[in-house]
């Protein structure tokens, strides 16, 4: 019986789905969040997560042209350095993502929360100290499940519904913009010296961009990678979708800071400084401030609609991730299996959803839940350039659609950036977090053991410089400055040289430790489809 043949995504689609992914709660509590922490030197802040993520995201561009697969970011590390680093990396991306399912959940119900009408009043119990009751707790499964259904019969409705709300979730910041400008624009906000500008130093601003969500709301361009498989011309728009998307956003966000920073009234910084404004909705509660009463309806309705947008589509993303991992071999069997008739891994999206489930019913926080997803993202990202570059030496004849022509330079310094993002997550973030990512590990020695360790040895001696540098990157966040919530053995900016110097001497540990596996070998095959399928799409 011939399989049936599923809707590929076109470009304006993959874009919107991305910008869909990556335009949701972030921007709804980032400028506030950033301001609060850098004042207005928060705009530094949105410049240099961009750059991060930017960075990172090129060292994919050509590994996802390359491997064009369903789940592809779970199986990058794999190929190149063998079964443990694969599984490290595959699984920190997956607690990274379905975090976020939750996070989105959580953040409409927060919004939810403050409605200001006086026929809301019944949603003021969802909130309490900004940590989620349990009568909130039951509005958020609710969203889960919507979030579920959504994309449980097809990726035609993922896309047909995607590309409907991102034309929303852009026009209202947008709006907003234009809006918070025209009613309250004071440019002499951002001061008039560097003080002014720096109230609180500079290394603030590093710690904004990682502590404000600000890696988080970037993070989503590995939603294009992640639906390889159902991209339709993956030579041409894996590369395109990430580059129009991170571009669209990043000049968003970045516009909305700076009109967050001059639309506060000068008197408020006066009274409290930016680390006393207190907002329970940022951009509503400014708009009603400044007396523009519907725009703050819209937010409102925004504040529904973004998260909502995200979380519907990364409940396709974390499913495909978790797929993914099947085949690394390492997980259970069933959570492989994708559904005939629509093209669907149902299995692993159902444990997804229930595990959401667990993790928003422990971790209640807004807060917490994006410090938790961005240092485990940026943790699973540090495979990707060492993997690049890794792939270039051991398959030099692999057929790559796109080479990038500076990936040698942009590689190690992707590598630095990841490493300086996630020591400014502060401790004692990064070790909670790796102590997350080490509980996945029992999975790990259990189907070692069921293979009779066979090649066990040969994937540890692979992945000796990522268990290296967990450890330093741990001890480096406790012994490093006071201004990252260190013992201020190391102080700033001392503290950021170690951490280069450091992070090169791993790099070139990592690209020097690649080994040939048949996981390698599948690579290969996988590879030689992708050549024969973009040499049709060029003849046609």
């Amino acid at each position: 019986m011939e399989a049936p043949k599923f809707k590929k995504i076109n470009l304006f689609q993959l874009v919107m789905l991305a910008l869909g992914s990556l335009i949701g709660s972030g921007w709804l509590f980032g400028s506030w969040e950033a301001t609060k922490i850098a004042g207005p030197a928060a705009i530094f802040s949105w410049i240099i997560g961009g750059l991060v993520i930017g960075s990172i995201a090129y060292d994919y561009v050509e590994i996802g042209a390359m491997f064009p697969e369903s789940g592809g970011m779970s199986k990058y590390a794999q190929y190149s350095h063998g079964s443990l680093l694969g599984f490290i990396a595959a699984w920190a991306n997956w607690v990274s993502l379905i975090t976020l399912i939750p996070i989105e959940a959580v953040a409409a119900v927060q919004y939810m929360s403050t409605w200001p009408w006086s026929w809301a009043s019944w949603t003021h119990h969802f909130l309490s100290n900004g940590v989620i009751t349990n009568s909130g707790l039951f509005v958020v499964f609710g969203f889960i499940i919507v979030f579920t259904a959504l994309n449980f019969w097809s990726v035609t409705i993922l896309t047909r519904f995607t590309s409907l709300i991102s034309v929303f979730k852009i026009g209202i910041p947008l709006l907003t913009i234009v809006m918070l400008t025209m009613s309250g624009f004071h440019p002499g906000n951002y001061g008039s010296n560097l003080h002014e500008f720096m109230p609180y130093g500079s290394a603030p601003i590093f710690t904004a961009t990682s502590a404000a969500g600000i890696i988080f709301s970037f993070d989503a361009f590995q939603t294009v990678i992640n639906m390889g498989g159902e991209i339709e011309h993956p030579k041409k728009n894996i590369g395109r979708g990430i580059t129009i998307s991170l571009l669209i956003s990043g000049i968003l966000y970045i516009i909305l800071q700076s009109t967050f920073i001059t639309a506060i009234p000068p008197k408020m910084i006066a009274a409290t400084g930016w680390h006393g404004i207190v907002f329970n909705s940022p951009f509503a509660d400014m708009a009603i401030l400044l007396g523009i009463h519907w725009l703050s309806v819209l937010l409102y309705m925004d504040a529904f609609v973004s998260p909502f947008g995200t979380g519907v589509s990364f409940v396709a993303n974390t499913a495909r991730a978790l797929f993914a991992m099947e085949g690394n071999r390492h997980v259970p069997h069933f959570l492989g299996k994708i559904n005939f008739k629509y093209g669907i891994p149902r299995n692993a999206m159902m444990v997804n959803t229930a595990l959401s489930m667990v993790m928003v019913t422990v971790f209640r926080s807004w807060a917490v839940l994006a410090t938790v997803l961005s240092t485990a993202t940026l943790i699973a990202y540090l495979t990707g350039p060492v993997t690049a570059i890794s792939l270039r030496k051991m398959g030099s004849k692999l057929y790559r659609p796109i080479r990038l022509k500076w990936l040698p330079w942009v590689a190690p310094i992707s590598f630095v950036l990841a490493s300086l993002a996630t020591y400014w997550a502060m401790w004692p973030t990064t070790v909670e977090v790796i102590f997350i990512i080490l509980l996945g590990l029992p999975f790990y020695f259990y189907y070692e053991w069921r293979n009779r360790f066979v090649s066990t040895r040969q994937a540890f001696k692979a992945s000796g410089w990522m268990i290296g540098y967990l450890v330093f990157i741990s001890i480096m966040s406790y012994i490093g400055s006071h201004q990252f919530n260190g013992q201020n053995w190391i102080p700033y900016p001392l503290d950021f040289i170690v951490i280069i110097i450091a992070s090169l001497a791993f790099y070139w540990w990592g690209i020097r430790s690649y080994i040939v596996t048949e996981d390698f070998d599948k690579a290969q095959k996988l590879n030689q489809e992708a050549k024969e399928r973009g040499e049709m799409e060029d003849d046609e």
